[in-house]
């Protein structure tokens, strides 16, 4: 996935979430897309702390979908959506 697709991941997920609850989502959101595209932008960081920030994204997301924020197949595709971006080689 390019960059562009990656940062879409994020308005994919802040537009899945219940209204009621994006204005909080979207402040844990940025975090971790703060963390993922700052490490991964540096060509010369490891990879496992960008794995580990999106194993932790894959986990809120499974959090948000158990809660009922976040739809079942929304959670699916999201869910795919990162492992493509940040986990697969």
């Amino acid at each position: 996935m390019n960059a562009h697709q990656k940062l879409r991941t994020f308005d994919l997920i802040r537009d899945a979430v219940l209204p009621e609850f994006r204005d909080r989502v979207a402040e844990y959101l940025v975090d971790y897309e703060t963390a993922l595209h700052e490490d991964a932008a540096d060509a010369d960081a490891d990879a496992e702390p960008v794995r580990a920030v999106a194993h932790q994204l894959r986990g809120y997301l499974r959090g948000l979908n158990t809660t009922r924020v976040l739809g079942m197949a929304d959670w699916e595709e999201l869910d795919r959506r990162v492992v493509e971006s940040w986990l697969l080689p």
